[in-house]
């Protein structure tokens, strides 16, 4: 059985920075693709980030690209998103999602889910 928890968010001025953790309970970590989405009420779930099994390589979503950074401690089955410079459009609850097999950015492809954290960015 896989759990996904995540933590760090909260209430952030713009500007300022959090990092977000993800810890996985599953065997084998580094097998999989591990994401970060992001969605508001009423929207669809958005891709923000995805990291490859060793970490060597990652992906962002345009809007996120040059603030946010992706990381993983496959040691400790972590995932990060450390998130700079944040501003009021990236409010919303943010979810650390795990994929087995080949990288994707689509929501609907991954097969292991957290329960999400809220992160609000207001003045």
């Amino acid at each position: 059985q896989v759990h996904l928890v995540e933590s760090g968010g909260g209430l952030m001025r713009p500007g300022d920075s959090v990092s977000l953790s993800c810890t996985a309970s599953m065997s084998a970590f580094g097998g999989y693709i591990m994401g970060w989405f992001r969605q508001v009420p009423g929207k669809e779930r958005q891709f923000v980030a995805a990291i490859t099994f060793s970490g060597s390589s990652a992906d962002y979503t345009d809007s996120v690209k040059g603030r946010f950074t992706i990381s993983r401690d496959n040691a400790k089955n972590r995932l990060y998103l450390q998130m700079n410079n944040l501003k009021p459009e990236d409010t919303a609850a943010y979810y650390c999602a795990a994929k087995g097999g080949g990288w994707s950015s689509r929501s609907g492809e991954y097969d292991y889910w957290g329960q999400g954290t809220q992160v609000t960015v207001s003045s």
